[in-house]
C-alpha cells in the first residue's frame, strides 16, 4: 500500500502497521502488569490517576517514584537495544552482526568496569560504558575498512575484539579489590534495579536525535542489503550511509549500555523475531525497537515476579532466553 503527498510517497505494509499496532499494546499491557503487581498491588484505575498526578499519595509515590521510572527505563533501553541490532545485523546482513557479538558491549563494559575501579560516581560509570562502546567501534571500524567495510569482514574483527575486551574485562576484575569488584560484577550483569528518572532520561534524548537518522537511512540501507554495487548503480552512497548507520547503531548501544548495563541478547534476539512476525525480507527497524522493548520490559517483569521476594537481575534472565535463542537460531542454519 503506498500513500503519496505531492511528490512524497510512502509505501506501508498492512501486516508491519498491524504487528506494530499488536506489540505496541503487548508493551503497554507489560508496562501496566508492572506498574501493578508487587508487594503492593496497585489497581488499574489509581495507575491512571497517579500518572495524571490525581492519585492516593501511596499510589502516586509507588508508581510515579518506584515502579514507572524502571518500567519506563526499561521500554527505552529495550528499544535502543532493538534498534541497534536491527541496524548492524542489516549491515552485515548477518543476523548473528549485534553489538553482543561484535564488541561493542564487551567495550562498553571495559568503560564502565575502568570508571568502577576509578572510584566513579554512577554518572562516570554511564559516561565511562558511552565512552568505551565509542572507541571500540572505531576501532573495529578502522580495523575492518578496506577501500570500504564488507559485513563479514566486520563480523569477523567485532569477534575478535569481543574476545580480547572480555580478556581485558576478566584481567580488570582479577586487580580491582574487593568492593570494585563486586560492584563492577553487579553492574556487569545488567539490571533495572533502582533506575530513575535520570536514568530514562538521557535514553529518550538519545532516542529523540537517533530516530530521525535511523529513519533517514532505513530505505538506502534496504539497498544495501541487496550488495553494495547493486545500491550503487542506484545512487546509493554506500560508505556514507553505512558510516551514519554506524555511529547511529553504537551511540544507541553505548547510552543503552550506560543506562542498564550490559544486557545481552536483547540486541541480537529483537529483530530476528520481528522479522518474523512481520515476515519482512529485511530487518525492519520500528517493529525491532518495540520487539526490544517488549522483551526487555517482560523479562524483567518475570525477574521481578517469578521468584519473589528474591530478584534476579534482568541480564540473567536474558542471557538464558538469548542462550537457547541462540542455539535454535544455529541449529536452523545448519539445516
Amino acid at each position: 500500500m503506498t500513500i503519496r503527498v505531492g511528490s512524497w510517497s510512502v509505501r506501508l505494509a498492512p501486516r508491519a502497521l498491524i504487528t506494530g499496532a499488536a506489540l505496541l499494546v503487548l508493551a503497554c499491557a507489560v508496562s501496566v502488569a508492572a506498574l501493578a503487581t508487587g508487594e503492593y498491588t496497585v489497581p488499574v484505575p489509581d495507575i491512571v490517576a497517579a500518572v495524571l498526578g490525581q492519585g492516593p499519595p501511596v499510589a502516586e509515590l509507588i508508581v510515579g517514584k518506584l515502579r514507572a521510572p524502571r518500567v519506563v527505563t526499561g521500554l527505552l533501553v529495550g528499544a535502543a537495544f532493538g534498534l541497534s541490532g536491527a541496524i548492524f545485523q542489516s549491515l552485515t546482513r548477518n543476523p548473528l552482526g549485534s553489538p553482543d557479538f561484535i564488541g561493542f558491549t564487551a567495550g562498553a563494559s571495559t568503560g564502565g568496569i575502568i570508571a568502577v575501579v576509578a572510584g566513579g560516581s554512577a554518572m562516570t560509570i554511564a559516561g565511562g560504558a558511552l565512552a568505551g562502546c565509542v572507541v571500540t567501534a572505531v576501532l573495529v571500524y578502522a580495523l575492518a575498512y578496506r577501500g570500504g567495510v564488507q559485513g563479514y569482514r566486520l563480523v569477523l574483527v567485532g569477534i575478535g575484539a569481543n574476545a580480547l575486551l572480555l580478556a581485558v574485562n576478566s584481567y580488570l576484575l582479577t586487580r580491582a579489590n574487593i568492593n570494585d569488584a563486586a560492584t563492577a560484577g553487579a553492574w556487569l550483569t545488567g539490571s533495572l534495579s533502582g533506575r530513575g528518572w535520570d536514568h530514562a532520561l538521557p535514553v529518550a534524548l538519545a532516542l529523540a536525535v537517533l530516530l530521525p537518522m535511523c529513519a533517514y537511512v532505513s530505505r538506502p540501507m534496504r539497498m544495501i542489503e541487496m550488495g553494495d554495487d547493486a545500491a550503487k548503480a542506484m545512487g546509493i552512497k554506500v560508505e556514507a550511509v553505512r558510516a551514519v548507520a554506524i555511529a547511529a547503531g553504537v551511540l544507541l548501544s553505548g547510552v543503552a549500555t550506560a543506562a542498564a548495563g550490559p544486557v545481552i541478547f536483547v540486541a541480537l534476539a529483537a529483530p530476528q523475531l520481528a522479522r518474523r512476525l512481520t515476515r519482512s525480507p529485511g530487518v525492519t527497524m520500528g517493529a525491532s525497537a518495540l520487539t526490544g522493548a517488549v522483551l526487555l520490559t517482560a523479562a524483567d517483569l518475570a525477574a521481578q515476579r517469578l521468584l519473589a521476594p528474591t530478584q534476579l537481575p534482568v541480564g540473567v534472565l536474558t542471557a538464558a532466553i538469548g542462550g537457547t535463542y541462540l542455539v535454535l537460531l544455529l541449529r536452523k542454519e545448519r539445516h
